[in-house]
C-alpha cells in the first residue's frame, strides 16, 4: 500500500510498526481514526495488516461491520445514534491521546455494544473518547470488528481453514489488542496497564477476552457495563453445519468456499430466512460466541479460567435497562400509594405483585412503589452469581448500580445506555440529562463520581476517589454495591433477595417487558 499526502500545521504523524499515521490535533488532544489494525479473508482469522510506504491519513473513521437489517432509526432522545458506512473490512480503531511522548498513560480500550450481531465504535454520540482521554489524561481506544454472520458463524466442520470461524469477531478484537500493545507507546499510553471496558454486548466481549487464552497478557483490567446478560447472549454451542448448508441451499451453492465471496446483502437475506426455524429447534444460528479450544466458554458454565482470575473487574447494571424503555402509562408523581400498588397488581398480577412489593420497598426505599414495573432482572439477576463466583477467586472486584432517574419525559428511571455519557465525560453531548426537571448540578455531580471512578481504577486497578464514599471490593457472600445517584452509597446485598423471589415469576414478567421495549433502538 502507498500513502501519501501533503503535511500541514495542526497535525500529527506517528511512527507505527506498519508505517506512518498522520492524525489530526484539536483541543488539546492528538486524534486519529480509522487506522487499520488487521485485514481478514470472509470468515477467516485476521492477519497483520501489510507495512505501507508513504503516510496514511487517519482523519476520518473508517468503514463499520454491515448490519443484518437496514437500521431503523428510533427513540434518538433517549439513545443517539451515528450512522455510517458499512463494509465487512472494519477492522479499524480510533484513538484519542493529551501526547505523543513516552508518557505511559492508562490506556482504555472501548467495546462497543449491540449484542455480537450489531453496533459499531462510534454508533452512540456518547462513544466519543476526548473528553475521557482530555480530563482522565489518559490514551482512549474504540475498535469496529466483525459481528453477526460476518463474526460469529461456525464453519469448522468444513476444514482447519475455519476452526475458529465461530469467533472470528473475537479475534478481530485480540488482533487489535496486539496491535495496541506494539503500537501504543508511540502515542503516550503504557502498553502494560490497558483496561478493556464496554457497554451490553461490550461487557460480555470483555468476559468473551477472559475465557480466551489468546487474549492473555494483552489487557491488564476489565469494566462491565451491563453485559452480564445471562441467557440474553448465550454461549452459540454445537456445529454450524446445518445452518452454513441451509444457507447454501437457498443461495444455490455448492461449497462453504463459494460463501467467501458471494455478496454480503444476499447472505443476510438467506441466514435471516433460513435462521429462525433451527433456532426454534434448539439447533446453532451462531451470531454469539462458540465454545471451543480457542474459546473456554462463558465462565457461569464452564468456570473462570484461572489465567485470568486475579485480573481487577468492574462490574454493574442500570436500574432499569431494557424496562425503561417502555412507556409508563402511569403518572409516578401524581399517584397515590395505593393507586400504585392496584396499578402493578393490575401488570403482573396480585401474587408477583405481593410478593414482591415488600421487598422492593427493602430494597430501594428512596423510590416510589410504581418504579418497581421499572426494575430490571434480565442483567442484574445473572450479575449476583456472576459477582459471587469471580470475588471466589480474588479481592479485586467490584460492583455498581447506576440508579439515577433522567429529567426527561416528566423524569424516568435510568435505561439501557443512559450511564455511557456519564463514564465519558460526555453528558453534554445528549439531552436527557439535561432539562427543566433537572436538578441543579445532579448530573455533574454523577458524572463526576463515575467518570472518577473508572479513570481511578484505569490508572491503578482501584476505583476508590475522593468522589464517592468508601467502596471495598466485594467477596463471595458480601457484595459492596456502589449506589450512583443523589445520596451516592454503598450497600451490601441490598436487592439479593427480591432477585430470588422475582425468579418465581421471571419467565412471564419478562415477556411483557420486552414485548413494551421493542420500540427503541438501543
Amino acid at each position: 500500500m502507498k500513502h501519501q499526502f501533503e503535511r500541514k500545521a495542526g497535525t500529527s504523524t506517528v511512527k507505527t510498526a506498519q508505517g506512518l499515521i498522520q492524525g489530526y490535533r484539536h483541543d488539546g488532544l492528538a486524534i486519529f481514526k480509522g487506522i487499520p489494525y488487521a485485514t481478514a479473508v470472509r470468515f477467516h482469522a485476521p492477519e497483520p495488516v501489510q507495512p505501507w510506504e508513504g503516510v496514511l491519513d487517519a482523519s476520518s473513521y473508517g468503514y463499520v461491520c454491515p448490519l443484518m437489517t437496514n437500521e431503523q432509526p428510533r427513540g434518538e432522545l433517549y439513545v443517539p445514534h451515528r450512522f455510517w458506512p458499512m463494509d465487512e473490512h472494519c477492522q479499524n480503531l480510533n484513538i484519542w491521546t493529551p501526547g505523543l511522548d513516552d508518557g505511559k498513560r492508562p490506556v482504555l480500550v472501548w467495546l462497543h455494544g449491540g449484542g455480537y450481531a450489531a453496533g459499531s465504535a462510534i454508533e452512540h454520540i456518547a462513544y466519543d473518547g476526548a473528553n475521557m482521554s482530555r480530563l482522565g489524561n489518559a490514551v482512549v481506544i474504540s475498535i469496529n470488528h466483525r459481528l453477526n454472520v460476518l463474526g460469529y458463524f461456525d464453519l469448522s466442520d468444513f476444514g482447519e481453514e475455519y476452526a475458529n470461524s465461530g469467533n472470528a469477531g473475537g479475534d478481530d478484537i485480540i488482533a487489535a489488542l496486539r496491535w495496541i500493545h506494539e503500537n501504543i507507546a508511540a502515542f503516550g499510553g503504557d502498553p502494560e496497564n490497558v483496561t478493556v471496558f464496554g457497554q451490553s454486548g461490550g461487557g460480555a466481549k470483555v468476559t468473551t477476552l477472559l475465557q480466551s487464552p489468546a487474549a492473555d497478557g494483552l489487557y491488564a483490567k476489565g469494566i462491565i457495563m451491563s453485559g452480564v446478560i445471562g441467557p440474553v447472549l448465550a454461549d452459540a454451542a454445537g456445529s454450524g453445519k446445518e445452518l452454513a448448508e441451509a444457507i447454501l441451499k437457498e443461495l444455490k451453492l455448492h461449497s462453504v468456499k463459494e460463501l467467501e465471496t458471494v455478496d454480503y446483502a444476499p447472505l443476510a437475506r438467506a441466514y435471516r430466512k433460513v435462521s429462525p426455524a433451527l433456532k426454534q429447534a434448539g439447533k446453532y444460528v451462531g451470531g454469539c460466541p462458540h465454545p471451543n479450544a480457542y474459546y473456554l466458554g462463558e465462565p457461569m458454565g464452564h468456570g473462570f479460567r484461572p489465567e485470568t482470575s486475579k485480573i481487577p473487574l468492574m462490574i454493574g447494571s442500570v436500574f432499569g435497562e431494557f424496562t425503561s424503555f417502555a412507556p409508563m402509562p402511569y403518572d409516578r408523581e401524581a399517584m397515590s400509594e395505593a393507586e400504585q400498588i392496584a396499578a402493578i397488581r393490575l401488570t403482573w398480577g396480585e401474587k408477583p405483585a405481593d410478593a414482591l412489593i415488600p421487598l422492593f420497598r427493602k430494597a430501594y426505599p428512596e423510590r416510589k412503589i410504581i418504579d418497581l414495573l421499572r426494575l430490571d432482572f434480565i442483567f442484574r439477576a445473572p450479575e449476583i452469581p456472576y459477582i459471587a463466583e469471580r470475588s471466589k477467586l480474588n479481592n479485586t472486584t467490584w460492583s455498581y448500580l447506576f440508579n439515577m432517574d433522567q429529567p426527561i419525559d416528566g423524569g424516568n428511571t435510568p435505561w439501557h445506555c443512559s450511564d455511557i455519557p456519564y463514564v465519558f465525560h460526555n453528558i453534554d453531548l445528549v439531552e436527557y440529562p439535561h432539562g427543566p426537571m433537572a436538578e441543579a448540578g445532579l448530573a455533574e455531580r454523577i458524572q463526576e463520581e463515575a467518570f472518577r471512578s473508572v479513570m481511578a481504577f484505569a490508572a491503578n486497578g482501584n476505583p476508590d476517589n475522593e468522589t464517592i464514599p468508601a467502596w471495598p471490593a466485594c467477596s463471595a457472600d458480601r457484595e459492596n454495591v456502589l449506589i450512583l445517584d443523589g445520596k451516592t452509597r454503598v450497600l451490601q446485598n441490598h436487592d439479593h433477595e427480591i432477585m430470588q423471589v422475582y425468579a418465581e415469576y421471571a419467565e412471564e414478567i419478562t415477556r411483557k417487558m420486552f414485548a413494551a421495549a421493542g420500540q427503541i433502538q438501543h
